[in-house]
């Protein structure tokens, strides 16, 4: 098992306590991205693969908002507690362990859009790793289809490459949760420890480390290209309200 599965099915229980309300989440969130669908000519009919759903932030959000969502996940951890989130918010999903890198050998079908939302590109260590993901995510996107990802703004980010990321406070009814991630640089490639820190009578800390590689967007365009795209997008946060910038790519 990589790291990054380990980084994820660690996570799996608590990584909505990266977030203020994370139920909410999933309703902004579905919001967004059905208004950036409907802007490029897709209705609620359409056929939706998020291919890095995590716990199911986007994937539930569609879901519930009429979507036929399948969605998939390199852990197994976050698989199952995306499964129960979905039951428990009451929507249908086909859930499927796969690789982004390797979606073929999981699908044999394509899809109207396919999503890979929250940074999950930049776990692609080499240039070599991310080219072979974006071919792999294209290959799903079925002919007018098309693919979105968001990321961290690496091209501001490089020109600094800060050693920690801001924190999250969050109030609670019993104290406050604290967390925040560390970035062990070299060169383009980066460490990450999150912590989550909560202070509700018992103090709590757990720790998680994973790594990335900070790809600005100019790479990202151009293999999209190279993978039968015809058009690619950015959009940012000032434009979208997503919290990362946006890329949309048409088939």
């Amino acid at each position: 098992m990589d790291i990054t599965q380990t980084f994820y099915d660690k996570m799996a229980a608590q990584y909505d306590k990266l977030f203020l309300d994370w139920q909410s989440t999933t309703r902004e969130q579905a919001v967004i991205l059905d208004k950036l669908f409907a802007e490029n000519g897709f209705d609620r009919t359409a056929g939706v693969l998020d291919c890095a759903c995590g716990i199911g932030t986007q994937a539930i959000g569609l879901a519930a908002l009429g979507y036929t969502v399948t969605a998939s996940d390199i852990s197994d951890g976050e698989l199952a507690e995306a499964a129960e989130r979905a039951e428990k918010n009451v929507v249908k999903i086909r859930f499927e362990h796969a690789d982004f890198c390797t979606l073929s050998d999981t699908f044999s079908e394509q899809f109207d859009i396919v999503i890979a939302m929250d940074n999950a590109l930049p776990h692609m260590l080499t240039s070599e790793a991310l080219e072979a993901a974006i071919k792999s995510i294209a290959g799903q996107v079925r002919p007018g289809g098309i693919f979105v990802a968001s990321i961290r703004d690496y091209d501001s980010i490089l020109t600094e490459k800060p050693p920690y990321s801001p924190p999250y406070i969050h109030k609670t009814e019993k104290g406050q949760r604290v967390s925040f991630q560390t970035w062990e640089w070299q060169g383009d490639n980066y460490k990450l420890t999150q912590y989550i820190i909560e202070d509700e009578g018992a103090l709590q800390t757990d720790k998680f480390e994973c790594e990335y590689r900070a790809t600005r967007r100019e790479e990202m365009t151009r293999l999209l290209y190279a993978s039968g795209c015809s058009e690619v997008a950015w959009k940012f946060p000032e434009e979208t309200g997503f919290y990362q910038p946006i890329v949309v790519a048409k088939k």
